[in-house]
């Protein structure tokens, strides 16, 4: 079994990842800004993925981090402040390294655009999309030797449509996904599913997946 530290454990995809893979009998480390929040059963730690040395010590009997934050800027710093710190304790430490990211950055068609790139994307959500894309593009940039997976969502995610645990999904590389009414949707407990085979069985080593219906 695994040992998981998630950071964003109290969050909705953090939440969801926990649980599914405490399910499976893996160990979750939630870290979370504020105390008291966490799911029963995962070992909390109140801390910030930018204080280098608070991760550092998560990063000595760990095996997995996964990234569930916010990616814009919050008390003035962004996720992808903390990527180059992340980037080096995992590589000392042989700690896998994932994130969740947003589905704004997936391509709508073969050759683009991406979707935050579309002239009907919400302009109040741009901050957040391009700040979880410039995350992945500095992921693509980094030494052969750090381990890493990012996986986008549908377009269609998050506790204001739940959804349902089914277990039966469909996986994509960098272009959005749609069903046959073009809807583009995935359920919390599946997107986790998906995220926790990635970690118990690796396909997408170094690499952006999506996950939807």
């Amino acid at each position: 079994m695994a040992k998981l530290v998630i950071f964003g454990a109290t969050g909705y995809a953090g939440g969801k990842i926990g649980a599914e893979a405490l399910r499976r009998g893996h160990e979750v480390v939630g870290v979370a800004r504020n105390a008291g929040a966490v799911p029963e059963g995962v070992d909390e730690r109140q801390g910030s993925l930018h204080d280098e040395a608070f991760v550092a010590d998560l990063a000595k009997d760990a095996d997995v981090f996964v990234v569930a934050t916010p990616a814009r800027a919050i008390d003035g710093k962004k996720l992808v402040d903390a990527v180059p710190s992340l980037v080096r304790i995992a590589r000392e430490h042989g700690v896998r390294l994932s994130f969740v990211g947003g589905a704004s950055s997936l391509l709508v068609a073969e050759g683009g655009p991406r979707l935050f790139d579309t002239p009907e994307f919400p302009a109040e959500y741009k901050e957040e999309a391009g700040s979880h894309a410039e995350v992945l593009d500095l992921l693509r940039e980094q030494p052969e030797d750090l381990d890493w997976f990012y996986v986008s969502p549908a377009a269609e995610f998050g506790a204001w449509v739940p959804g349902e645990r089914t277990g039966q999904f469909r996986l994509g590389g960098d272009i959005l996904l749609t069903d046959e009414n073009g809807r583009s949707f995935i359920g919390g407990d599946d997107y986790a599913i998906a995220y926790v085979d990635e970690i118990e069985q690796p396909k997408h080593r170094r690499a952006r997946f999506t996950v939807a219906y």
